[in-house]
């Protein structure tokens, strides 16, 4: 399981930086919360193929769909929901800049999301 922590964590440092890369492209087209929803949405598909491939090394084994429809009821839902409560009450309440914002929000869910995928998206999967 530790392993899997480590692989999770880098997976999700790298969906950071995605995140981060498309919450800075699409604020320059619509307001912040949306573009927290879709940049939030890369990040997701970002880490679900890299947690198929080589977190839980589940990529061409049967369930595929089942796995991503779990893995966005679970991480997704949770980052989606979690990322816009704490960017609206960062940036709008406190008048944070929306960069560190999310960085905020990301770092809310990251213990969470591992814990969702390993008992939930990838259950009987572990290698």
């Amino acid at each position: 399981m530790i392993k899997r922590w480590l692989r999770f964590n880098a997976v999700g440092l790298a969906g950071i930086l995605v995140q981060l890369a498309a919450l800075t492209l699409f604020s320059q087209y619509m307001r912040v919360l949306w573009a927290t929803f879709f940049a939030v949405e890369v990040a997701v598909l970002h880490n679900f193929y890299w947690h198929e491939r080589w977190t839980w090394g589940t990529l061409g084994t049967p369930g595929l769909g089942g796995r991503l429809l779990r893995f966005h009821l679970a991480n997704g839902l949770v980052s989606i929901v979690s990322n816009l409560v704490w960017m609206r009450l960062l940036t709008g309440t406190f008048g944070m800049h929306y960069l560190p914002a999310n960085l905020i929000s990301i770092g809310i869910t990251a213990v969470l999301n591992f814990g969702l995928s390993e008992r939930f998206v990838f259950r009987g999967m572990r290698q």
